[in-house]
């Protein structure tokens, strides 16, 4: 099965977990930005952790199926609808083959997934199927969608929801989906400020506690230049006692690095494998997506946790993500 891209959106890129195990060569991880909502949409169409989906930021596509298909969508809200009709998120959805996928206004967050059961049938470089642009790697030709771009799909392993396809065989509709959902196990997005918990990072002891204080208690912005290397934030300084000079030292997803200028950057699916700025802080691995579901102005403030905490807040949600996959292989023969 394909996908004709008949619009290609503001930026629509194959991800899946990340490309890892050449950060030592410069190679960054890249990978879904919320990878939260990347594996239940996974779950919801029927697949295995491994496949990619498509992440559509703000601007949705427009998608023709050229074939019957089972999908799911999950992350912000971007007003889908299936021939003009809107397609529920958080639910496994079957389409008819010639039905068109488009998205209108963004109500809430900035990135959606679209998971298509087999995955996407994009080349696995370096082991992964993730896109990074910058270097023309991954993804459909290394690039985001284009307008008039074929988006094969993987060969599908099994007939999930039969009863799905029943139904769909039996109407005039151009989709049909479950009764049931997994909305509930999802934040809302949308609050402002979002609260975004951190840990203390590498170099927290070197900022005077006035700096300390600034970064767990002011409100802070997404600025417009934010992407999916990183996020710039536009808020009061942090500044250092003194200067704060560092050899140039790994950095992780969610690092928050202050700039000479005192505007911190928290670096995300894109960043590069080394910084040089000082790491005043670390978000923890839970509220990552959160931090990836913010528009450029949104605004957000930081809540310092320990080490444990964030263990802990982890933990749980991956016994959510087993719940939410337990409860959706129940249906799957239905």
């Amino acid at each position: 099965m394909t996908l004709m891209v008949l619009k290609p959106g503001m930026l629509s890129t194959v991800q899946d977990r990340g490309r890892y195990g050449f950060q030592h060569l410069g190679v960054p991880v890249s990978g879904a930005m919320d990878f939260f909502s990347h594996r239940i949409a996974n779950i919801l169409a029927g697949n295995g952790a491994d496949e990619a989906t498509l992440e559509i930021t703000l601007r949705g596509p427009r998608l023709r199926f050229d074939a019957d298909a089972l999908i799911a969508l999950c992350g912000a809200d971007l007003s889908p609808s299936i021939n003009g009709a809107p397609v529920p998120e958080g639910k496994a959805v079957r389409v008819r083959a010639g039905a068109v996928l488009e998205f209108g206004e963004s109500i809430a967050g900035c990135r959606t997934y679209l998971a298509v059961h087999g995955g996407f049938d994009v080349p696995v470089v370096m082991g992964s199927r993730s896109t990074y642009d910058t270097a023309h790697i991954g993804g459909l030709q290394g690039r985001a969608l284009r307008q008039a771009d074929v988006l094969p799909t993987g060969v599908a392993k099994s007939s999930p929801y039969p009863g799905l396809a029943r139904e769909l065989a039996g109407s005039k509709r151009n989709f049909s989906f479950p009764k049931w959902a997994v909305n509930q196990h999802i934040e809302k997005l949308g609050r402002s400020p979002q609260l975004v918990r951190i840990l203390a990072g590498r170099h927290w002891d070197a900022f005077p506690a006035a700096a300390r204080d600034v970064l767990t208690s002011a409100v802070f912005r997404i600025a417009a230049d934010s992407n999916r290397m990183g996020c710039r934030l536009d808020g009061p300084g942090i500044v250092a006692s003194g200067p704060l000079e560092i050899l140039s030292e790994a950095v992780t997803f969610g690092t928050i690095q202050v700039t000479p200028s005192g505007q911190p950057i928290v670096l995300m699916a894109d960043r590069q494998t080394v910084g040089g700025y000082p790491k005043i802080a670390e978000v923890a691995s839970v509220d990552l997506h959160l931090l990836a579901q913010l528009r450029p102005g949104d605004k957000l403030r930081f809540e310092l946790v320990s080490l444990a905490q964030a263990q802990a807040l982890w933990l749980k949600r991956e016994q959510e993500i087993i719940t939410i996959r337990e409860a959706v292989e129940k249906h799957l023969n239905e």
